[in-house]
């Protein structure tokens, strides 16, 4: 019998080899198109001159980061600790309605985070002891409901390219399911872990919507008002540079925990599905807390605007804009999907399978437009279209580069965490057949790949259809989005009208979650007989 074990490190002995010119180029292009926001704050920086550093060196400044830092913490560990044991539940265990559950469980993705905010505002009013409580920690509990579907999506992904042979091990030596997954499991689902949390700190440390409605100080608020407290943005950008060292280190702790690791099977034994844990008395138990979990990330907010929709219904609200913002948002989003899936491939074999330094920087530079405010990127997009690039400025693929600059983590991160799981020598035998590189990637790499590349692709369309701050300064003229419909009516006060295009993003969204469960199942049949 075969036996079969996993790797944690890069084999020693295997020989490096120099990236191929057809990964490095297009890596080294993306990387040029990614510096653009963190050339533009350097740039305003050093205009300010030596006025910079009282700014940022003054007591409300280390307030600021501080409080943004510990946002982000407690809002990683409590993500963390709902999307493991969802994706757990969802994929390795026999717990009820699970079809419907992998579809509900990412959708509060699709809700942008002001509006959800403003939904749990409006449930949970008016003030009183609730109301004081959700000024104090709204922030952490709104960003951490509408946040998890990030990793829970990677550690799904990871799950279903998992191979099974270590689990069965843990069970034939007595184990049961929990302490199975606790000491089989979970090790091997670091790298999609890693990068789900990065994902999650990053927005987390960006977010400008929900710590202003919940009246939380975070260094984004910071930047905000310093914006507005001058014409010269050049303290500002001061401020953003701080933010983009924040993501730098976060970038960086992210890539010393997961230390390159890679989960594949080296035997030669075939790939086949895992056992389904039986949860016993625990099957309900665990249901119900889905259940409620979901209800308050998806359910309440959606609940909130089906009221305010009949209610602006019932008020004679003009609706008639939608059709046209429904095709832009598609639009946007299928394009920016695409665009950071062709992007995020090269970037991701480079990290996996031609380890140097030069690709774990282009790997970790990729992820550090997620830690950027949207406004910081639409103004980098701004200054440069404006002065260099007037043809395109105002243009669908300047607003879709944009998208990809602030989304592309998401396409680099699934990517790389399911080219970990697969085997080299698959590869390298596809090379000794006399198969190309590029013959390899698309007939071998790519569709063991399709799972994560996928779920990457999709969580990019889901980022685009709420993306605002980039749709109002970079949009063509008159280039409305449900996004953008959203906010101007929430902003004027007007939530029957807000609650129409903020449903519809809900609802367009299902679409591509569906497809992913869809195409999981199609992935556990076709991948076997590869």
């Amino acid at each position: 019998m075969a036996s079969h074990f996993f790797e944690t490190k890069p084999d020693a002995a295997r020989k490096r080899v120099l990236p191929p010119t057809l990964l490095l180029i297009p890596a080294l292009a993306v990387f040029l198109v990614m510096s653009v926001p963190f050339l533009y704050l350097g740039y305003r920086a050093i205009s300010a001159g030596n006025d910079i550093w009282p700014l940022i060196f003054r007591e409300r400044t280390m307030t600021l980061l501080w409080n943004t830092i510990r946002l982000a913490a407690s809002v990683s560990l409590t993500a963390t600790l709902l999307a493991v044991p969802f994706a757990w539940l969802t994929v390795r265990t026999d717990l009820p309605c699970r079809r419907a559950l992998n579809v509900i469980i990412p959708l509060p993705l699709v809700i942008p985070s002001y509006a959800g905010a403003i939904a749990l505002i409006g449930a949970l009013g008016p003030r009183g002891l609730l109301q004081e409580k959700l000024e104090r920690f709204g922030a952490w509990f709104a960003l951490s409901l509408f946040t998890f579907p990030y990793i829970y999506l990677s550690v799904r992904s990871a799950l279903q390219g998992l191979d099974p042979s270590l689990e069965d091990a843990s069970r034939s030596l007595g184990k049961g399911p929990f302490h199975t997954f606790i000491e089989s499991t979970l090790p091997q689902l670091r790298p999609a872990i890693g990068s789900g949390v990065l994902l999650v700190a990053l927005y987390t440390v960006s977010d400008f919507g929900v710590v202003t409605l919940m009246r939380y100080e975070s260094f984004v608020r910071g930047i905000y008002t310093q914006y507005r407290a001058s014409f010269d943005r050049s303290l500002a950008a001061a401020l953003g540079l701080i933010l983009v060292g924040l993501a730098i280190t976060l970038v960086v702790g992210e890539s010393r925990i997961r230390r390159q690791a890679s989960f594949y099977r080296t035997g030669s034994g075939s790939s086949r599905q895992p056992a389904i844990a039986r949860l016993g008395r625990w099957r309900w138990l665990a249901f119900t807390w889905c259940l409620l979990v979901s209800c308050l990330s998806l359910g309440l907010p959606t609940a909130m605007f089906c009221y305010w929709l009949a209610s602006g219904t019932s008020a004679g609200r003009d609706l008639g804009g939608l059709p046209i913002a429904i095709w832009n948002s598609l639009t946007v989003g299928v394009l920016a999907a695409i665009c950071a899936l062709l992007a995020a491939l090269p970037i991701a074999l480079l990290a996996v399978r031609h380890r140097s330094s030069m690709s774990t920087f282009l790997e970790r530079s990729s992820y550090l437009g997620f830690g950027l405010p949207g406004i910081v990127i639409a103004l980098a997009f701004v200054f440069v279209g404006a002065r260099y690039a007037t043809p395109f400025y105002q243009t669908l693929p300047f607003l879709v580069l944009a998208m990809v600059v602030r989304f592309l983590p998401h396409g680099v991160g699934a990517a790389t965490s399911s080219l970990l799981q697969i085997s080299p020598r698959l590869e390298e035998a596809s090379r000794t057949l006399g198969q190309s590189s590029l013959a390899t990637i698309t007939r071998i790499t790519a569709p063991l790949a399709r799972p994560g590349i996928i779920a990457g692709a999709i969580l990019v369309f889901l980022g685009s259809m709420k993306e605002l701050p980039i749709v109002l300064l970079l949009a063509p003229t008159e280039f409305n989005t449900l996004a953008t419909e959203t906010w101007s009516a929430t902003e004027s006060g007007g939530f029957g009208r807000a609650a129409a295009p903020a449903l519809l993003i809900i609802l367009l969204s299902a679409i591509p979650t569906l497809l992913l469960d869809r195409q999981r199942k199609v992935s556990a049949i076709e991948i076997p007989g590869t």
